[in-house]
C-alpha cells in the first residue's frame, strides 16, 4: 500500500511551483461559480421564468462563452496573460455579484452574457500561463493537474452552494461567487506577478504563423467539438435517462455522477503519466480517448441491464482522462510557431461552441425521438470524429516527414 502510495506521489513530481499556484487559483475560481449548477432553480423557482426562458438564457451563456475565449485569446497575445487572468477573475467577482439584482428576461440574458464573455476571457490566457510555467517535459501533466484543480472546484462548489442556499438564500450564492473571485485575484496577484515568477507576462513568436492557414488544427478543431457535443450529453440528457429509463433516485444519480469525479481523482495523474513515457502520439491517444466515450453511449443500447450504466460512466470517464489532456498538449505544442493566445482562444471555442448545440439538440432528440435513437446518434456523431481524428494523425504524419 505504501509503494502504491509513492508511486502515486510521484507523478506529481518535477512540476513547478507556478503550476501549483495556477491549479490552487483555478481550483478557487471553479468551487466559486456555484451559482451555475443552480441557474436553472434559481431562475424558475425565484425569478418565475419558463423552461422555454431558461433555455435562451443558457443559449447567451453559451454565447458569451464562445465570444469570451476569442477576446481571451486576442487579449492575451496583445497584452500578455498575466494581465488578461487578473483583469478577467476581478470583473467577474463584481459581474457575479451585480448579477443578482437583474430580474427581468432581457436584463438577465444581456447579464448572464456579459459575465460570460469576462469569465471565458480567463481560459485561454490561463492555458498560455500554464505553457509558460511548465517544462516542456511536464506539459501534458501540468494540464492534468489543472484538470484535477477544476474538477476538484466542480465537486465542492455544488455541495457548499446547496449548503448556501440552505441556510442563506439564493443571493448568497452571487455574493459568495463573487467574493471567492476577489479572493482568487488577489492570490494571483500575491503568487504569480511577473516579478515574482521570473517569468515574461508575454510570449513572443517571430513571424508567427496564423492558426487558419493551419489544416491540421482545423480538423483538430472539428474532432475537438464533436467530442464536446457527446461528451456533453452526461450532463444533460443522460441524468434524465437515469431517472425516467431505469428509475434511480437523485441519490443513487449523484453518486453515479460522483464516481467520474473520483476516479478522475485517484487515477488520471498516474494514467497520463504512464501514457507520456508511451510511444503513442498525442493524436492516436486523443481517438482513443473519443472511442471510449463513443463506446459508453452504444453499451447503453445493448441490455437494459442496469449495471450497464456503470460500465458507460467507466468508458466515458477514462475517455475524458485521455482526451482532455492530450487535446490540450497537442494545441500547446502547435501554437509554438503562431499567436499562443489565439490557438488556445479556438481550442477554446471548439467547447464553447459544445455547449450552445450539444445541450439542446441532445434533449430535443430525446423528446422526439427517444433514449436509444440519441445514444445511436451520439454513437454515429463520435464515429465522425474519429475519422476526423485518423484524418489528422496522417495530416500531421506527413507534416513530421517533410520536415525530416
Amino acid at each position: 500500500m505504501r509503494k502504491l502510495y509513492l508511486n502515486y506521489v510521484s507523478t506529481f513530481k518535477g512540476l513547478s511551483s507556478e503550476v501549483w499556484w495556477l491549479a490552487l487559483i483555478t481550483l478557487i475560481n471553479r468551487a466559486g461559480t456555484m451559482v451555475i449548477p443552480f441557474l436553472s432553480l434559481y431562475l424558475t423557482k425565484n425569478l418565475s421564468f419558463t423552461k422555454g426562458d431558461v433555455a435562451w438564457i443558457m443559449s447567451c451563456f453559451g454565447l458569451g462563452s464562445v465570444v469570451g475565449s476569442w477576446l481571451g485569446g486576442k487579449l492575451t497575445d496583445k497584452i500578455g496573460y498575466y494581465k488578461v487572468m487578473k483583469t478577467s477573475l476581478f470583473l467577474t467577482g463584481l459581474l457575479f455579484i451585480a448579477l443578482q439584482f437583474l430580474t427581468t428576461f432581457t436584463g438577465f440574458c444581456i447579464g448572464i452574457f456579459l459575465v460570460m464573455v469576462v469569465a471565458d476571457t480567463f481560459r485561454p490566457a490561463m492555458f498560455v500561463a500554464l505553457s509558460s510555467y511548465s517544462k516542456p517535459e511536464n506539459k501534458t501533466r501540468s494540464v492534468t493537474l489543472i484538470r484535477l484543480a477544476i474538477n476538484l472546484g466542480f465537486s465542492a462548489g455544488p455541495a457548499v452552494g446547496g449548503l448556501i442556499i440552505t441556510y442563506l438564500s439564493y443571493k448568497g450564492l452571487f455574493w459568495v461567487d463573487g467574493i471567492t473571485c476577489v479572493l482568487a485575484t488577489l492570490l494571483l496577484i500575491n503568487v504569480l506577478h511577473p516579478k515574482k515568477t521570473k517569468t515574461s507576462d508575454e510570449i513572443k513568436v517571430e513571424n508567427p504563423v496564423s492558426v487558419f492557414s493551419d489544416k491540421a488544427f482545423w480538423v483538430f478543431f472539428v474532432s475537438m467539438f464533436t467530442f464536446g457535443f457527446v461528451f456533453l450529453q452526461y450532463f444533460s440528457t443522460m441524468p434524465l435517462y437515469y431517472k425516467e429509463a431505469h428509475y434511480l433516485s437523485e441519490l443513487e444519480i449523484g453518486l453515479l455522477m460522483g464516481m467520474n469525479g473520483f476516479v478522475i481523482f485517484v487515477l488520471e495523474m498516474p494514467l497520463i503519466k504512464w501514457l507520456e513515457e508511451s510511444k503513442y502520439t498525442k493524436e492516436f491517444l486523443i481517438f482513443i480517448g473519443l472511442l471510449l466515450t463513443g463506446l459508453s453511449f452504444l453499451v447503453l443500447t445493448l441490455t437494459n441491464w442496469v449495471g450497464v450504466l456503470i460500465i458507460g460512466m467507466l468508458l466515458m470517464t477514462i475517455g475524458e482522462m485521455i482526451a482532455f489532456p492530450f487535446s490540450n498538449a497537442f494545441v500547446i505544442d502547435r501554437a509554438k510557431k503562431g499567436k499562443q493566445g489565439e490557438y488556445m482562444a479556438y481550442y477554446s471555442i471548439a467547447f464553447s461552441a459544445s455547449h450552445i448545440f450539444g445541450h439542446n439538440i441532445g434533449l430535443q432528440l430525446v423528446n422526439y425521438k427517444g433514449f436509444d435513437t440519441t445514444w445511436n446518434i451520439m454513437t454515429l456523431c463520435s464515429v465522425v470524429g474519429l475519422c476526423s481524428l485518423l484524418f489528422l494523425i496522417k495530416l500531421v504524419k506527413t507534416e513530421k516527414q517533410q520536415i525530416e
